[in-house]
Protein backbone atom coordinates (compact mmCIF):
# COMPACT_ATOMS: atom_id res chain seq x y z
CA UNK A 1 0.00 0.00 0.00
CA UNK A 2 1.20 3.26 -1.38
CA UNK A 3 1.44 6.36 0.92
CA UNK A 4 -0.78 9.24 -0.78
CA UNK A 5 2.47 11.14 -1.39
CA UNK A 6 3.72 8.18 -2.81
CA UNK A 7 1.12 7.45 -5.07
CA UNK A 8 0.91 10.87 -6.25
CA UNK A 9 4.48 11.28 -7.12
CA UNK A 10 4.21 7.72 -9.15
CA UNK A 11 1.47 8.79 -10.92
CA UNK A 12 3.04 11.91 -12.37
CA UNK A 13 5.96 9.92 -13.02
CA UNK A 14 3.85 7.74 -15.14
CA UNK A 15 1.97 10.43 -17.32
CA UNK A 16 3.45 10.61 -20.56
CA UNK A 17 2.76 14.32 -22.16
CA UNK A 18 0.90 14.42 -24.85
CA UNK A 19 2.17 16.06 -28.14
CA UNK A 20 -0.71 16.63 -30.08
CA UNK A 21 -0.99 20.51 -30.49
CA UNK A 22 -3.62 23.11 -32.19
CA UNK A 23 -3.94 26.51 -32.55
CA UNK A 24 -6.80 28.00 -30.81
CA UNK A 25 -8.57 31.75 -31.02
CA UNK A 26 -8.93 33.20 -27.24
CA UNK A 27 -12.57 32.71 -27.81
CA UNK A 28 -12.13 28.54 -28.00
CA UNK A 29 -8.70 28.64 -25.34
CA UNK A 30 -10.10 28.69 -21.87
CA UNK A 31 -8.75 25.67 -19.93
CA UNK A 32 -6.75 24.74 -22.47
CA UNK A 33 -2.89 24.18 -21.92
CA UNK A 34 0.09 26.58 -23.74
CA UNK A 35 1.88 24.49 -26.27
CA UNK A 36 4.44 27.23 -26.79
CA UNK A 37 5.03 30.71 -24.78
CA UNK A 38 3.18 33.77 -25.50
CA UNK A 39 5.88 36.42 -26.40
CA UNK A 40 4.47 40.35 -26.54
CA UNK A 41 5.09 41.88 -29.72
CA UNK A 42 4.10 45.17 -28.88
CA UNK A 43 4.71 47.45 -25.68
CA UNK A 44 1.60 47.80 -23.03
CA UNK A 45 0.69 50.50 -23.00
CA UNK A 46 2.14 51.28 -26.17
CA UNK A 47 2.59 54.92 -25.61
CA UNK A 48 3.47 57.28 -22.34
CA UNK A 49 -0.65 57.76 -21.36
CA UNK A 50 -2.29 59.58 -19.00
CA UNK A 51 -3.13 57.48 -15.85
CA UNK A 52 -6.67 60.26 -15.36
CA UNK A 53 -8.49 62.70 -16.69
CA UNK A 54 -6.57 66.30 -15.91
CA UNK A 55 -3.98 68.72 -17.52
CA UNK A 56 -0.82 67.70 -19.79
CA UNK A 57 1.80 70.09 -18.62
CA UNK A 58 5.27 70.79 -18.93
CA UNK A 59 6.47 70.98 -15.04
CA UNK A 60 9.29 73.61 -16.00
CA UNK A 61 6.63 76.59 -16.83
CA UNK A 62 3.73 75.73 -13.84
CA UNK A 63 3.79 79.01 -11.63
CA UNK A 64 1.02 77.95 -8.61
CA UNK A 65 -2.00 80.46 -9.18
CA UNK A 66 -0.61 81.46 -13.13
CA UNK A 67 -3.29 80.65 -15.32
CA UNK A 68 -2.46 78.78 -18.79
CA UNK A 69 -4.06 78.55 -21.89
CA UNK A 70 -5.58 75.39 -22.74
CA UNK A 71 -4.15 74.48 -26.28
CA UNK A 72 -5.39 71.27 -27.04
CA UNK A 73 -8.05 68.80 -25.95
CA UNK A 74 -6.65 64.78 -26.30
CA UNK A 75 -9.36 62.35 -26.26
CA UNK A 76 -8.34 58.77 -25.40
CA UNK A 77 -7.52 57.06 -29.47
CA UNK A 78 -6.41 60.15 -30.67
CA UNK A 79 -3.13 62.04 -31.81
CA UNK A 80 -2.19 65.10 -29.68
CA UNK A 81 0.42 67.72 -31.08
CA UNK A 82 3.76 68.95 -29.49
CA UNK A 83 2.66 70.99 -26.83
CA UNK A 84 2.47 74.38 -27.17
CA UNK A 85 5.10 76.83 -25.22
CA UNK A 86 3.57 77.92 -21.89
CA UNK A 87 0.23 76.05 -22.27
CA UNK A 88 -1.66 72.92 -20.80
CA UNK A 89 -3.08 69.82 -22.69
CA UNK A 90 -7.29 68.81 -21.64
CA UNK A 91 -6.36 65.13 -21.73
CA UNK A 92 -8.05 62.15 -20.76
CA UNK A 93 -7.63 58.31 -19.19
CA UNK A 94 -5.68 56.45 -21.86
CA UNK A 95 -5.02 59.24 -24.00
CA UNK A 96 -1.16 59.51 -25.37
CA UNK A 97 0.75 62.17 -23.31
CA UNK A 98 1.73 65.30 -26.26
CA UNK A 99 5.71 65.63 -26.57
CA UNK A 100 6.82 68.51 -24.43
CA UNK A 101 4.86 67.28 -21.38
CA UNK A 102 5.88 65.57 -18.54
CA UNK A 103 3.19 65.59 -16.23
CA UNK A 104 -0.63 65.29 -15.62
CA UNK A 105 -2.49 67.44 -13.06
CA UNK A 106 -5.98 66.04 -12.42
CA UNK A 107 -8.81 68.09 -12.83
CA UNK A 108 -10.09 68.37 -8.91
CA UNK A 109 -6.79 70.07 -8.81
CA UNK A 110 -7.01 72.46 -11.35
CA UNK A 111 -9.35 76.27 -11.33
CA UNK A 112 -10.91 77.33 -14.25
CA UNK A 113 -10.78 80.54 -15.19
CA UNK A 114 -11.32 83.36 -18.00
CA UNK A 115 -7.39 82.62 -19.49
CA UNK A 116 -7.42 78.85 -19.22
CA UNK A 117 -6.70 77.18 -16.11
CA UNK A 118 -4.30 77.46 -13.14
CA UNK A 119 -2.90 75.06 -10.77
CA UNK A 120 -2.47 75.59 -6.38
CA UNK A 121 -0.50 72.75 -6.34
CA UNK A 122 2.99 71.88 -7.88
CA UNK A 123 3.22 68.78 -9.90
CA UNK A 124 6.46 66.70 -9.45
CA UNK A 125 8.09 65.19 -13.29
CA UNK A 126 6.56 62.06 -14.57
CA UNK A 127 3.22 62.68 -11.89
CA UNK A 128 0.42 60.59 -13.51
CA UNK A 129 1.55 58.80 -16.68
CA UNK A 130 1.56 55.45 -17.14
CA UNK A 131 4.92 54.66 -19.19
CA UNK A 132 5.59 53.20 -22.37
CA UNK A 133 6.00 49.54 -21.94
CA UNK A 134 5.68 49.82 -18.05
CA UNK A 135 3.61 46.97 -17.95
CA UNK A 136 4.64 44.70 -20.43
CA UNK A 137 8.08 45.27 -23.34
CA UNK A 138 8.48 44.16 -26.57
CA UNK A 139 9.95 40.32 -26.55
CA UNK A 140 8.87 39.77 -22.86
CA UNK A 141 7.06 36.30 -22.40
CA UNK A 142 4.16 36.99 -20.83
CA UNK A 143 2.96 33.16 -20.50
CA UNK A 144 4.94 30.18 -20.51
CA UNK A 145 4.38 26.53 -22.08
CA UNK A 146 2.12 24.72 -19.72
CA UNK A 147 0.34 27.28 -18.26
CA UNK A 148 -3.10 26.34 -18.21
CA UNK A 149 -5.41 29.45 -19.46
CA UNK A 150 -7.98 31.25 -17.11
CA UNK A 151 -9.78 34.32 -18.19
CA UNK A 152 -7.42 36.65 -16.63
CA UNK A 153 -4.46 34.87 -18.75
CA UNK A 154 -6.58 35.23 -22.21
CA UNK A 155 -7.32 38.66 -21.47
CA UNK A 156 -3.53 39.53 -21.02
CA UNK A 157 -3.04 37.53 -24.17
CA UNK A 158 -5.63 39.95 -26.13
CA UNK A 159 -3.85 43.32 -24.30
CA UNK A 160 -0.45 42.37 -26.62
CA UNK A 161 -2.94 42.03 -29.88
CA UNK A 162 -2.65 38.27 -30.27
CA UNK A 163 -5.58 36.40 -31.70
CA UNK A 164 -5.18 33.01 -31.54
CA UNK A 165 -2.81 30.41 -29.31
CA UNK A 166 -0.92 27.31 -29.55
CA UNK A 167 -2.13 24.94 -27.36
CA UNK A 168 -1.98 20.95 -26.79
CA UNK A 169 -5.29 19.03 -27.98
CA UNK A 170 -7.17 18.40 -25.15
CA UNK A 171 -7.07 14.94 -24.25
CA UNK A 172 -10.34 12.15 -24.62
CA UNK A 173 -11.11 10.72 -21.22
CA UNK A 174 -13.20 7.71 -21.26
CA UNK A 175 -15.38 6.77 -18.30
CA UNK A 176 -17.46 4.34 -17.06
CA UNK A 177 -19.16 3.11 -14.21
CA UNK A 178 -20.22 -0.31 -12.66
CA UNK A 179 -22.33 -1.87 -10.21
CA UNK A 180 -25.67 -4.07 -10.72
CA UNK A 181 -27.15 -1.84 -7.64
CA UNK A 182 -27.14 1.20 -9.87
CA UNK A 183 -29.88 3.67 -11.31
CA UNK A 184 -29.68 6.22 -13.75
CA UNK A 185 -31.32 8.97 -12.49
CA UNK A 186 -34.92 9.73 -13.75
CA UNK A 187 -35.40 5.78 -13.60
CA UNK A 188 -38.26 4.99 -10.86
CA UNK A 189 -36.41 3.72 -7.25
CA UNK A 190 -36.28 -0.20 -6.99
CA UNK A 191 -35.74 -2.49 -4.24
CA UNK A 192 -32.04 -2.46 -3.25
CA UNK A 193 -31.09 0.01 -5.99
CA UNK A 194 -29.30 3.45 -5.37
CA UNK A 195 -29.00 5.86 -7.84
CA UNK A 196 -25.92 6.50 -9.96
CA UNK A 197 -24.32 9.50 -8.65
CA UNK A 198 -20.85 8.81 -10.02
CA UNK A 199 -21.45 9.10 -13.70
CA UNK A 200 -22.02 12.68 -12.97
CA UNK A 201 -19.56 13.21 -10.53
CA UNK A 202 -16.94 12.17 -13.19
CA UNK A 203 -18.32 14.24 -15.83
CA UNK A 204 -18.54 17.38 -14.08
CA UNK A 205 -14.79 16.37 -12.80
CA UNK A 206 -13.28 15.21 -16.32
CA UNK A 207 -15.62 18.50 -18.50
CA UNK A 208 -14.64 21.07 -15.83
CA UNK A 209 -10.32 20.69 -15.98
CA UNK A 210 -10.76 20.95 -19.96
CA UNK A 211 -10.47 17.43 -20.97
CA UNK A 212 -13.22 16.12 -23.96
CA UNK A 213 -15.24 13.58 -22.51
CA UNK A 214 -16.90 10.05 -24.10
CA UNK A 215 -19.07 8.30 -21.80
CA UNK A 216 -19.50 4.60 -21.95
CA UNK A 217 -22.19 4.53 -19.24
CA UNK A 218 -23.21 1.48 -16.96
CA UNK A 219 -21.53 -1.94 -17.84
CA UNK A 220 -23.15 -4.67 -16.34
CA UNK A 221 -21.24 -6.64 -13.34
CA UNK A 222 -19.60 -9.46 -15.32
CA UNK A 223 -16.27 -10.22 -15.98
CA UNK A 224 -16.85 -10.71 -20.02
CA UNK A 225 -19.19 -7.55 -19.74
CA UNK A 226 -16.71 -5.75 -17.96
CA UNK A 227 -12.90 -6.76 -20.12
CA UNK A 228 -15.17 -5.44 -23.71
CA UNK A 229 -15.98 -2.10 -22.46
CA UNK A 230 -12.41 -2.05 -21.17
CA UNK A 231 -11.39 -3.08 -24.64
CA UNK A 232 -13.68 -0.75 -26.60
CA UNK A 233 -12.32 2.18 -24.14
CA UNK A 234 -8.88 1.58 -25.19
CA UNK A 235 -9.99 2.36 -28.72
CA UNK A 236 -11.97 5.42 -27.90
CA UNK A 237 -9.81 7.56 -25.95
CA UNK A 238 -6.47 8.43 -24.38
CA UNK A 239 -7.27 7.38 -20.63
CA UNK A 240 -10.05 5.14 -18.91
CA UNK A 241 -11.32 6.25 -15.74
CA UNK A 242 -14.12 3.86 -13.64
CA UNK A 243 -15.80 4.05 -10.80
CA UNK A 244 -16.63 0.84 -8.59
CA UNK A 245 -15.39 -2.75 -8.72
CA UNK A 246 -12.00 -1.51 -7.72
CA UNK A 247 -12.25 -3.96 -4.41
CA UNK A 248 -11.24 -7.48 -3.94
CA UNK A 249 -15.21 -9.11 -3.50
CA UNK A 250 -16.37 -11.41 -5.99
CA UNK A 251 -18.48 -9.28 -8.08
CA UNK A 252 -15.34 -6.71 -8.55
CA UNK A 253 -14.28 -7.49 -11.91
CA UNK A 254 -12.02 -5.02 -12.99
CA UNK A 255 -8.96 -6.42 -11.47
CA UNK A 256 -8.71 -9.58 -13.28
CA UNK A 257 -10.17 -8.02 -16.60
CA UNK A 258 -7.45 -4.80 -16.29
CA UNK A 259 -4.75 -7.95 -16.27
CA UNK A 260 -6.18 -9.69 -18.88
CA UNK A 261 -6.26 -6.84 -21.39
CA UNK A 262 -2.72 -5.05 -19.59
CA UNK A 263 -1.59 -4.46 -16.41
CA UNK A 264 -2.05 -3.08 -13.02
CA UNK A 265 0.48 -1.15 -11.08
CA UNK A 266 -1.04 0.50 -8.09
CA UNK A 267 -3.87 -0.94 -5.84
CA UNK A 268 -4.09 0.64 -2.88
CA UNK A 269 -3.11 3.71 -1.26
CA UNK A 270 -2.72 4.84 2.61
CA UNK A 271 -5.82 7.45 2.92
CA UNK A 272 -9.41 7.85 3.87
CA UNK A 273 -11.56 7.99 2.54
CA UNK A 274 -10.59 5.87 -1.08
CA UNK A 275 -8.33 2.79 0.10
CA UNK A 276 -9.21 0.86 -3.03
CA UNK A 277 -7.28 3.49 -6.17
CA UNK A 278 -6.14 1.29 -8.87
CA UNK A 279 -3.84 2.38 -11.82
CA UNK A 280 -2.69 0.76 -14.73
CA UNK A 281 -2.88 0.61 -18.58
CA UNK A 282 -5.38 -1.27 -21.10
CA UNK A 283 -4.03 -2.18 -24.49
CA UNK A 284 -1.45 0.60 -23.95
CA UNK A 285 -4.14 3.66 -22.53
CA UNK A 286 -3.45 4.14 -19.04
CA UNK A 287 -6.32 3.28 -16.60
CA UNK A 288 -7.29 4.48 -13.23
CA UNK A 289 -10.03 3.02 -10.90
CA UNK A 290 -11.67 4.87 -8.53
CA UNK A 291 -13.75 3.61 -5.53
CA UNK A 292 -17.14 3.13 -5.70
CA UNK A 293 -18.79 5.10 -2.97
CA UNK A 294 -19.55 8.70 -3.98
CA UNK A 295 -16.88 10.71 -1.74
CA UNK A 296 -14.20 8.22 -1.89
CA UNK A 297 -14.50 8.51 -5.86
CA UNK A 298 -14.76 12.70 -5.73
CA UNK A 299 -11.96 12.98 -3.56
CA UNK A 300 -9.27 10.26 -4.76
CA UNK A 301 -10.29 11.89 -8.55
CA UNK A 302 -9.15 15.35 -7.06
CA UNK A 303 -5.90 14.27 -5.24
CA UNK A 304 -4.40 11.54 -7.83
CA UNK A 305 -6.18 11.76 -11.11
CA UNK A 306 -6.39 15.14 -11.52
CA UNK A 307 -2.46 15.72 -11.47
CA UNK A 308 -1.94 12.61 -13.40
CA UNK A 309 -4.35 13.94 -15.77
CA UNK A 310 -3.38 17.74 -16.28
CA UNK A 311 0.66 16.22 -16.54
CA UNK A 312 0.02 14.38 -19.43
CA UNK A 313 -2.31 17.21 -20.32
CA UNK A 314 1.45 19.51 -20.43
CA UNK A 315 0.22 21.15 -17.29
CA UNK A 316 3.46 22.05 -15.18
CA UNK A 317 1.69 23.33 -11.76
CA UNK A 318 0.22 20.20 -10.80
CA UNK A 319 -0.57 20.62 -7.30
CA UNK A 320 -2.82 22.71 -5.68
CA UNK A 321 -1.89 25.29 -2.92
CA UNK A 322 -2.64 24.96 0.60
CA UNK A 323 -3.66 27.14 3.29
CA UNK A 324 -3.10 26.46 7.28
CA UNK A 325 -6.10 27.06 9.15
CA UNK A 326 -6.91 26.84 13.06
CA UNK A 327 -8.86 23.63 13.90
CA UNK A 328 -12.41 24.24 15.07
CA UNK A 329 -12.70 20.87 16.14
CA UNK A 330 -11.43 17.73 17.77
CA UNK A 331 -10.13 14.78 16.23
CA UNK A 332 -9.23 12.52 19.17
CA UNK A 333 -8.70 9.25 17.66
CA UNK A 334 -5.95 9.09 15.21
CA UNK A 335 -5.64 6.92 11.85
CA UNK A 336 -2.78 4.92 10.14
CA UNK A 337 -4.33 6.42 7.16
CA UNK A 338 -3.95 9.51 6.33
CA UNK A 339 -7.24 11.33 6.35
CA UNK A 340 -8.86 13.99 4.17
CA UNK A 341 -11.79 15.76 6.04
CA UNK A 342 -14.20 17.89 4.42
CA UNK A 343 -14.50 21.32 5.60
CA UNK A 344 -14.89 25.10 5.61
CA UNK A 345 -13.74 27.82 6.82
CA UNK A 346 -15.48 30.53 9.19
CA UNK A 347 -13.45 33.57 9.86
CA UNK A 348 -14.44 35.22 13.37
CA UNK A 349 -12.19 37.24 15.57
CA UNK A 350 -9.41 38.20 12.49
CA UNK A 351 -9.11 34.35 12.37
CA UNK A 352 -9.61 32.04 9.85
CA UNK A 353 -10.96 28.62 11.41
CA UNK A 354 -11.53 25.23 9.84
CA UNK A 355 -15.14 23.36 10.30
CA UNK A 356 -15.66 20.03 9.74
CA UNK A 357 -18.83 18.15 8.46
CA UNK A 358 -20.38 16.04 11.20
CA UNK A 359 -20.91 12.87 9.49
CA UNK A 360 -17.61 11.80 7.49
CA UNK A 361 -18.97 8.50 6.15
CA UNK A 362 -17.44 7.87 2.50
CA UNK A 363 -21.29 7.53 1.02
CA UNK A 364 -22.10 11.23 2.50
CA UNK A 365 -22.48 13.67 -0.20
CA UNK A 366 -24.36 15.94 1.23
CA UNK A 367 -20.55 16.47 2.74
CA UNK A 368 -19.40 17.37 -0.12
CA UNK A 369 -21.89 20.37 -0.57
CA UNK A 370 -21.47 21.37 2.77
CA UNK A 371 -17.63 21.70 2.72
CA UNK A 372 -15.66 24.52 0.40
CA UNK A 373 -12.40 21.90 0.93
CA UNK A 374 -10.76 19.58 2.18
CA UNK A 375 -8.68 19.54 6.32
CA UNK A 376 -5.44 16.99 6.10
CA UNK A 377 -5.00 14.68 9.07
CA UNK A 378 -1.73 13.48 9.26
CA UNK A 379 -1.12 9.66 9.98
CA UNK A 380 -1.29 8.99 13.39
CA UNK A 381 -1.99 12.08 14.63
CA UNK A 382 -4.22 13.65 17.32
CA UNK A 383 -5.84 16.90 16.43
CA UNK A 384 -6.88 19.62 19.41
CA UNK A 385 -8.92 22.98 18.64
CA UNK A 386 -6.68 25.32 18.30
CA UNK A 387 -4.39 23.60 16.50
CA UNK A 388 -3.03 24.45 12.68
CA UNK A 389 -4.40 22.23 10.03
CA UNK A 390 -3.91 22.13 6.09
CA UNK A 391 -6.44 22.98 4.19
CA UNK A 392 -7.07 22.19 0.16
CA UNK A 393 -9.87 24.18 -1.47
CA UNK A 394 -12.24 22.73 -3.75
CA UNK A 395 -12.03 25.70 -5.96
CA UNK A 396 -8.17 25.03 -6.25
CA UNK A 397 -9.00 21.78 -7.32
CA UNK A 398 -11.56 22.43 -10.46
CA UNK A 399 -8.61 24.04 -12.76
Amino acid sequence: MKTVNQAIEYLIAQASKTQLTESRSLANALGCVLAKPVVSAVNVPPHDNSMMDGYAVNTAEIQIGRSMAVSQRIPAGTQPEPLAAASVARIFTGAPIPSGADAVIMQEQAEITEQGVCFQQMPKSGESIRRCGEDIAVGAEILSSGHQLRPQDLALIASVGQAAVEVYKPLTLVTLTTGDELLQPGQAPQPGKIYNSNHTNLMTLVTQLGFNWVDMGQVEDTLKATQAALSKAAQLGDVIITTGGVSVGEEDHLKPAVEALGKLDMWQVKMKPGKPLAFGEVMGKPFIGLPGNPVSAFTTFNLFARPFLLAMQGVTDLMPPSVWLTADFDWPNPGFRREFVRARIENRDQTSYAQIYPNQGSGVLTSTVWAAGLVVIPEDQVIKKGDRVEYISFNDLAH
